[in-house]
This record gives C-alpha cells, sequence and structure tokens, in this order.
C-alpha cells in the first residue's frame, strides 16, 4: 500500500502542556497525538505541525500532517484519533493531499487571537485562557499603535532574544484590538512570525494602554530593530493559534 499525506485540523488546550513539540519527559501536543495515532495503527509516525506553539498556548486552528500507508478511511482518521486522545485535544478534520503539498511553505497567513480579561474580578471559568490584567486600559490608544505594525516590515525588535534567524521581515496582513465590555481581543494575522513575535506584540500594546509607552513610539521601536526596545513579554495562555490558511 502506497503512503498517503494526511492533513488534519487539531483543537487543544494547551494550558497544561509543555507546547507542541515532543521533549523527553514532558507532556505535549505533538506527544499525545502521535501517541494515539500509533495506539490506532500500532505504527510509529511522525505528526508535524505548522506552528510550533510555545507552552501554553492553545490552538483552534492548528494544522498537522501525517504520512502512512494505513487502510483506515482518511474521514474516519478525526474520530478513531481524538478517541485515543485526552480531552483536552482533538482532531476536527482529515483530508488527503497531494504529494507535493507542503505543511511548512505553504501556508498564506496564519491568524493568532490574544484575549484578555480587565474587571476587577478574577476570571474563574476563564483564566486558562487568557490575561487577567485588571484595571482602566487606553483602548483608542492601543488600536492605533497596532495599525502602525500592518503592512511588510522589519520585527527585530518583537522577536524572542532566543531567535536567530537572520530574516526578520513579515507582514502583517492586520492587526486589531475589539473589545466586548470587559474583554480586550487582540487579531494579529500575518504571512509568517518570529518566535514569540505575537505575545511581544500584545505586551508592548498594552504598556500603550497602559500609557507607559506613547503609539507614535511604535515606530521607533521597529526601527530600533531591538527586542530591548519593545514591551515585556505577554503571558502565553492568552494566546490562541485560530487559522492556518493555505
Amino acid at each position: 500500500m502506497s503512503l498517503r499525506k494526511i492533513k488534519l485540523r487539531i483543537i487543544y488546550d494547551g494550558y497544561d502542556y509543555h507546547g507542541w513539540q515532543i521533549q523527553p519527559g514532558k507532556d505535549t501536543i505533538q506527544g499525545e497525538l502521535e501517541k494515539a495515532i500509533r495506539s490506532l495503527t500500532g505504527k510509529k509516525i511522525t505528526v508535524h505541525g505548522a506552528s510550533r506553539t510555545d507552552a501554553g498556548v492553545s490552538a483552534l486552528g492548528q494544522v498537522g500532517l501525517i504520512e502512512l500507508d494505513s487502510p483506515i478511511p482518511t474521514e474516519n482518521f478525526p474520530k478513531a484519533v481524538t478517541d485515543r486522545l485526552p480531552q483536552d485535544i482533538a482532531v476536527i478534520e482529515a483530508q488527503e493531499v497531494s504529494e507535493d503539498f507542503d505543511l511548512f511553505s505553504g501556508p498564506k497567513s496564519k491568524l493568532y487571537r490574544y484575549t484578555i480579561y480587565t474587571d476587577v474580578m478574577r476570571p474563574v471559568l476563564h483564566q486558562r485562557h487568557c490575561w487577567h490584567l485588571p484595571g482602566e486600559i487606553d483602548l483608542l490608544a492601543m488600536k492605533k499603535a497596532a495599525k502602525l505594525l500592518e503592512g511588510k516590515k522589519d520585527f527585530k525588535s518583537f522577536a524572542s532574544a532566543a531567535d536567530k534567524r537572520i530574516d526578520t521581515i513579515r507582514t502583517i496582513f492586520r492587526c486589531d484590538v475589539s473589545t466586548d465590555c470587559d474583554w480586550v481581543y487582540i487579531d494579529v494575522k500575518g504571512d509568517a512570525f518570529l518566535y514569540n513575535m505575537v505575545r511581544n506584540i500584545v505586551g508592548t500594546l498594552t504598556e500603550i494602554g497602559a500609557g507607559r509607552i506613547k503609539p507614535e513610539n511604535v515606530v521607533e521601536i521597529l526601527d530600533a530593530k531591538d527586542r530591548k526596545a519593545a514591551g515585556p513579554i505577554a503571558p502565553p495562555q492568552g494566546l490562541c493559534l485560530m487559522e492556518i490558511m493555505y
């Protein structure tokens, strides 16, 4: 039987996991998926992920790719694999793709959402998936700054110091700040992202919302090409990978 390439859409609550990528002795999303698929097929199969989300980060639109020669029909994969996964991970879609499908260079864009809760009382039922940041926040200033991040720019100032990639040019198609009562949502859609880039953008926007950085200073931060010029990194639990568009 010839190998089939199957693209998976995966959702997970990342709060209790050490990120996507397998790490010895630690619970990871990739590790749980590979254990489940091995239980189903009897074979050790690598699950490649289109985005290596960090510890604590969740996803509603992660994309995975497997290659296998199992006779199990593709349409049966989501339920069969999910039945063998922990309750906080699920495969919700499976699609056979062509041999030339490229998981990593194929995406046209990725969309992340960061969620902040601003009321004084802690959001007990939602605290695994938001940053509790009580107090007044200048949303107009944050929106103004967010728009200055849109376009093709050098985002080196927003990359983790551990990100050693030489090419730090990325395109942000939109960076939106919206609200619903005490909830603040920051949506960032781009062609690709540097390590911790979205969380560093959020941390900087919240500093602007608190009045510690002026919105127009975003231009200077970008020009600095220095991580120290931007604001602090936002906690991981507020971040969710919403969608990867191919």
